[in-house]
């Protein structure tokens, strides 16, 4: 299945140089993936995970193992932030 994976600041170091530039994938996955199986094929600390989205929709760390990508699926992730 076609899925889109968008990774920002900090976290674009984690996609594959060519997809640097625009801080976006398009991913061909298996039927059945769940967000934290996408995290771990792109070798992403889940820590670092701080503001996951799915097509907008912000998915909570506890819904992250069970949460399973659909077909068309855009995925967003953000780092911590910090600031003072």
């Amino acid at each position: 299945m076609k899925a889109t994976l968008k990774l920002f600041a900090t976290l674009s170091k984690y996609l594959p140089a060519e997809a640097r530039k625009t801080s976006c994938i398009d991913l061909e996955l298996a039927t059945g993936t769940t967000l934290l199986e996408l995290i771990a094929q792109y070798r992403i600390p889940p820590d670092l995970c701080a503001l996951m989205l799915v097509n907008g929709v912000f998915i909570p760390p506890g819904d992250r193992v069970t949460r399973i990508l659909s077909e068309g699926d855009t995925v967003a992730i953000w780092p911590p932030v910090g600031g003072g």
